[in-house]
């Protein structure tokens, strides 16, 4: 639960009444226990005191049997107040005089001490009886009975519970105003802080400050410190303002600067390869006519030197259709729509097998999780997959080329059994016009899969590879945010 800044002014005012309550409870408890237990002996010997009195008094009147000398004696009684009533008794428990307080009842059920020498007493309900003996040269003429009620006990009890209800309201107002000096000496500078801390943290606005105290106390080097700790801090978040602006101005300008140095390098490359279209259509013409119409005129050797020119001229011309693809590659807009990788992987692996259909090749397709993209963009790179496994498996009399996706991942992958390559070579596989083997084993131009890398990055994802050489190849792409869901399992 969120604290508020009024929970906290009420916790600890609740927290001082408790304290100041608590132990004037306990302070009071224990007077009153102590009034009660000293009170009581004080009745108790008080009683004994004017007992023994009647006791010595009574002796004559015993001895020479005369009740109303003894009567005489107990009317003494009459001076308290609390004596209910009084009588002496024989041995034998037989009434000899008795004293009755006005409106009062005799007494019954008198009980005989059990020591003749010892007097005791005891505290009932609502009264305090005790028992006196009265012994002459050695002989127990009889006892005092004297019963007293506790009517000045309620009487104390009561005063005193007022004075203790006064004075806990006394205390307690005394600790509701301790706690408001309190609050506003310690809590309020406090919870004005959290507020504060609260509006800086929300707003992310470090230009506010609490307000000080007017006491030198911990809690005003606390509100000095946590203005002092808002100053750095807003300094630093202008000085990280200004290194923002200024880094995305940089930003800005790098990228305006590269964006125009992309369309000058693609308009350059698509320029430099569609100008030198003309003259290498020249030369594969000129070199065509020469093998056509003068080969009689021509030895061996020249007719090996045409070939070798046709052949170049064959290459040169593959090699500019390939830098104008890997061209337009890198620019133009993209489309975002759901693309089925399956099926285009299907489409070209039947055109491979329409284009040569006496070679012994297995195509594995598997039903891949379809995706968003650029569905040009997508054939150019199945297509360089796929004809790159076909091209590389051509050395073996049979070979099986797979598509699909890994299992549980989001990864696609194309896999053939070809003759592979050396895994410590993979670093430069992508780059233009790298390849792994010499064209007169394996014909292009190598830039196939550099390609390949344009069209996944453009996707925002990733292409690696995996290979030993004679076991074959595999090439793993990501599309999109499976590239994040790859590096982050």
């Amino acid at each position: 639960m969120r604290l508020t800044s009024r929970s906290i002014s009420r916790k600890i005012t609740w927290i001082n009444l408790a304290v100041s309550g608590t132990a004037l409870l306990l302070a009071v408890t224990a007077f009153f226990a102590y009034d009660q237990i000293t009170f009581r002996r004080a009745l108790v010997h008080s009683l004994s005191a004017q007992a023994q009195i009647v006791a010595l008094n009574s002796v004559s009147a015993l001895v020479f049997n005369d009740p109303i000398v003894a009567t005489n004696t107990l009317a003494a009684l009459e001076s308290s107040p609390n004596i209910e009533s009084a009588g002496i008794f024989r041995p034998n428990g037989i009434r000899f005089a008795e004293y009755l307080r006005s409106g009062g009842r005799a007494p019954s059920n008198i009980p005989t001490p059990p020591d003749p020498q010892k007097g005791f007493h005891e505290f009932r309900s609502t009264h305090l009886i005790l028992v006196q003996p009265i012994n002459f040269q050695g002989q127990n003429l009889g006892f005092v009975y004297v019963r007293s009620d506790l009517t000045e006990i309620d009487r104390r009890l009561r005063r005193y519970g007022l004075i203790a209800v006064m004075v806990l309201i006394l205390s307690l107002l005394a600790a509701s105003f301790a706690s408001y000096v309190f609050r506003e000496s310690v809590v309020t500078p406090i919870v004005a802080l959290s507020q504060v801390a609260r509006a800086v943290s929300q707003g992310k606005n470090y230009s506010v400050r609490a307000a000080p105290t007017k006491e030198q106390d911990e809690v005003g080097l606390l509100v000095n410190a946590f203005n002092e700790m808002l100053t750095q801090i807003q300094a630093r978040d202008n000085e990280l303002r200004k290194a923002h602006d200024e880094l995305e101005r940089r930003v800005e300008d790098r990228t305006r600067e590269l964006v125009v140095a992309n369309r000058e390098l693609e308009a350059f490359s698509y320029s430099v390869s569609h100008d030198l279209r003309g003259p290498v259509d020249a030369v594969n013409g000129f070199a065509y006519v020469l093998s056509r119409e003068y080969t009689a005129t021509l030895d061996q050797r020249g007719k090996e030197l045409v070939e070798r020119i046709r052949n170049s001229g064959k290459r040169m011309m593959q090699l500019i259709d390939d830098l104008l693809n890997l061209s337009r590659v890198t620019s133009g807009v993209m489309q975002h729509v759901p693309v089925d990788l399956s099926e285009l992987a299907r489409n070209i692996s039947q055109d491979l097998i329409r284009g040569a259909p006496e070679r012994s090749v297995k195509f594995v397709i598997g039903n891949a999780d379809a995706t968003e993209g650029d569905p040009r963009l997508l054939r150019v790179l199945l297509e360089n997959l796929l004809r790159n496994a076909w091209k590389y498996t051509s050395a073996h009399p049979t070979a099986t080329i797979e598509f699909g996706m890994k299992n549980g991942d989001t990864v696609y992958f194309v896999r053939d059994d070809g003759v592979g390559f050396d895994a410590q070579s993979a670093d430069r596989l992508f780059q233009p016009f790298q390849r792994m083997h010499s064209s007169t084993q394996f014909p292009g131009s190598g830039v196939g899969l550099a390609t390949v890398q344009r069209i996944v990055r453009r996707h925002g994802g990733e292409v690696w590879a995996e290979s030993e050489v004679e076991k074959g190849a595999t090439f793993y792409f990501t599309l999109g945010k499976q590239a994040d869901e790859r590096k982050n399992p």
